[in-house]
């Protein structure tokens, strides 16, 4: 049937009874699909389907269902009896599908862009405008007006159908690459025996030989010689070579953090006096270090390969702490010591394995120096804070007990007639 004419059948149908058998079996074939829709909906909002599996079948399985349920309806019980409805109907419900499916891509591909409410209401536009042009008739015109518009290129005419054929299929092949990716590193990040910097790897190698592969085959769709890619991936090397190897190096050493595991998310780190805090985020170029006043640090990943880094928690979460203080000289150093022990391990996030000790760290000029070191398991929570309330119980404890705390004293003593 020419596409001019399917409005036109279901104009002249109208006025049929065969159209109103058509509309009775639509409604019930949609109702159908609806129903089953409702059940696979209400599974996936209960389902713990991490890679979302469930949750893309339920939003097409009601379009795809009633084309299903249409189609048969129309090959087996309508075979001798006109079916101009369906043949507008069907084309509807797939265009639906497939704007269903690429927001659905867009969403899991991009699940934080800013631009994702947009680009997938262009698609809409698009797919719907393309459908009107089908079933008005005038996409054959359309495509035939795009192929008048060219330039040779080489040996080939190009023509603008040609590229928006091939922008269209590229788009299209990236978008299941990409989504099918995020399939994928959501089911490497759902594996908790596997360790955290290594699904990170996994899934970003997994995501570049997706695209890559889906844009090589994208090409060869459209009609590209893939060998011409060499020259670029020529000029991509010369480039590499000579004003990008900063950043080559930076995604190289990203790649190694992630496989070495010298560095992984939570551990705290110091790259010099001024830089160092939590590992919030490990990129392939950057690595971020949020401080405990909340300043964040976006380190390239070179800096942490080639240089010495201070990691606090590389093998072990425990971190020691010193608490210092001064007595006089006529204190009972042994009660002394063994009070500043027992505050210590009165405090809930001291360890007691191992267990605080004090100890003497020199004669000074004005008392005795001593030295208070315990051991925490949560170094992210920061040190400023406990160390505060050690010194204040310490303080407390010993104006209780009578030890005194001494300061810096200075004797000026007159010499004999020094004044005149």
């Amino acid at each position: 049937m020419n596409d001019s004419s399917r409005i036109l059948k279901v104009l002249e149908d109208f006025q049929s009874p065969v159209f109103y058998w058509q509309l009775l079996i639509l409604g019930g074939c949609l109702s159908l699909a609806w129903v089953i829709a409702r059940q696979l909906r209400a599974r996936a909002a209960f389902s713990l389907d991490g890679m979302g599996l469930l949750e893309a079948l339920a939003e097409q399985a009601f379009p795809l269902l009633a084309v299903l349920f249409l189609s048969v309806v129309r090959g087996v019980a309508l075979a001798r009896y006109p079916a101009h409805l369906f043949n507008i109907v069907i084309p509807l419900l797939l265009s639906l599908a497939v704007v269903r499916a690429l927001r659905h891509m867009l969403r899991r591909s991009f699940p934080r862009a800013w631009w994702l409410e947009r680009a997938g209401q262009s698609f809409s536009v698009l797919v719907w405008v393309w459908l009107a042009l089908f079933l008005s008739g005038a996409a054959p015109e359309v495509i035939a007006a795009l192929e008048t518009v060219g330039v040779r290129v080489g040996a080939q005419d190009v023509n603008l159908w040609m590229l928006v054929n091939g922008v269209v299929v590229i788009v299209l092949t990236l978008l299941l690459s990409l989504w099918f990716s995020s399939l994928v590193e959501n089911r490497l990040m759902g594996a908790a025996n596997m360790d955290t910097s290594l699904r990170i790897v996994l899934s970003r190698m997994c995501k570049a030989v997706f695209v890559v592969l889906a844009l090589l085959v994208s090409l060869s769709i459209i009609g590209l010689d893939i060998t011409a890619l060499s020259v670029f991936t020529g000029a991509l090397g010369v480039g590499l070579g000579m004003g990008l190897q900063k950043i080559a190096s930076n995604y190289v050493s990203g790649f190694i953090i992630l496989l070495d595991r010298s560095i992984r998310l939570g551990n705290i780190i110091q790259v010099d006096s001024a830089t160092g805090g939590r590992v919030t985020q490990i990129t392939t170029r950057y690595t971020v270090l949020k401080n405990l006043v909340g300043l964040e640090f976006i380190v390239p990943n070179e800096a942490l390969v080639s240089n010495i880094v201070q990691n606090q928690t590389f093998s072990d979460n425990r971190a020691r702490v010193v608490a210092c203080v001064s007595v006089a000289y006529s204190s009972d150093l042994d009660r002394v010591l063994a009070l500043l022990e027992e505050i210590a391990g009165a405090h809930p996030r001291v360890l007691a394995d191992p267990a605080p000790g004090a100890q003497i760290v020199r004669f000074a000029d004005s008392g005795i120096d001593l030295e208070l070191g315990f051991w925490i398991n949560d170094p992210e929570n920061g040190t400023g804070g406990l160390r505060s309330q050690i010194h204040l119980e310490i303080w407390r404890r010993f104006r209780a007990e009578g030890i005194e705390i001494p300061f810096p004293q200075r004797e000026v003593r007159m010499l004999g007639g020094a004044a005149a």
